[in-house]
């Protein structure tokens, strides 16, 4: 059977068999059997990569290989986690069940957020960001590699994330530009050389209520980190401690900027304004017309 055979045959195999979930657009049977055809080539990449790669030649045991990837992802094991490999604002990063798999929805707060910290970078001086739940590290690592004015600090209460997000910082090579801590939301931070002095804070926060978080379905629950998820009794309780505890850390006219569930944004614009702590209010929404990033400017 020929290559293009052989593809023709799968790709029929696997439209019948995988239900692709919401969150993950860029997925679809071609780039998933592209991606783990490269992947049994030993060739590791993401979904948006592998529609950008030349299919490679398989030997006859890279053929098996590859039947067995498909039958792991058929079995909801995700993707990302098969391939080692997943794509965040078109960068290329190392993804395992040690953290959250970044979303194609959390662009739209990578791309504010590099917004606010290029124009943080107009006068010229290095522009200190706090990324806070940062996972894999993803969003911390986007705005450094495309703002070179930055210089960001990357935390996690996970030592597990902690640890995949340096991998990611040694594999792009960015270690001068980004320190990872672990801790609480802000706990590694807590001394002089942090207080008033982020031009920026950034973070994904668990949004999920504690009673969904089981609930979700197979390919999450059953392999993504719960403590990424879980925000809670109402899903709101790391969002209320980082609404809390930023002032303290945010520089004059510094920003905020972060991630919320589906529903939860009106609500939580409400608790910014009654604080009384942070101006210049706005909130960005999804393709569907919810509101899922919420930026705040701090008081001069």
């Amino acid at each position: 059977m020929s290559h293009k055979q052989l593809f023709l045959e799968l790709q029929m195999e696997l439209a019948t068999q995988i239900r692709f979930l919401a969150d993950k657009p860029e997925e679809t049977v071609e780039s998933t059997l592209k991606a783990l055809w490269n992947m049994a080539a030993g060739h590791p990449v993401s979904a948006v990569k592998a529609m950008q790669t030349e299919l490679p030649l398989l030997t006859e045991e890279q053929v098996q290989l590859l039947q067995q990837l498909i039958q792991r992802r058929i079995s909801n094991t995700p993707l990302a986690y098969i391939s080692g490999r997943q794509s965040f604002m078109g960068i290329e990063m190392l993804v395992d069940k040690r953290a959250l798999i970044p979303r194609k929805e959390t662009e739209l707060l990578g791309l504010k957020a590099l917004e606010l910290s290029q124009q943080s970078a107009a006068n010229k001086k290095p522009v200190i960001i706090l990324d806070v739940c940062c996972g894999a590290g993803n969003l911390g690592i986007a705005l450094a590699a495309y703002n070179p004015h930055c210089q960001v600090y990357s935390t996690d209460l996970s030592n597990e994330a902690t640890e995949l997000t340096l991998e990611n910082i040694q594999l792009l090579k960015l270690s001068h530009r980004i320190e990872v801590r672990q801790g609480d939301l802000f706990s590694a931070f807590e001394s002089k050389n942090f207080y008033n002095k982020s031009n920026l804070i950034v973070c994904n926060p668990p949004y999920i209520t504690s009673s969904r978080v089981d609930k979700m379905t197979e390919e999450i629950a059953g392999n993504e980190p719960p403590l990424a998820f879980d925000g809670g009794m109402l899903g709101i309780s790391i969002i209320q401690k980082l609404l809390r505890e930023s002032p303290k850390f945010l520089a004059p006219e510094g920003w905020l900027a972060f991630e919320v569930g589906a529903g939860q944004g009106n609500f939580v614009l409400q608790l910014l304004k009654k604080s009384e702590v942070y101006t210049a209010l706005e909130s960005l929404c999804d393709h569907s017309g919810t509101i899922r990033v919420i930026v705040a400017q701090n008081k001069a």
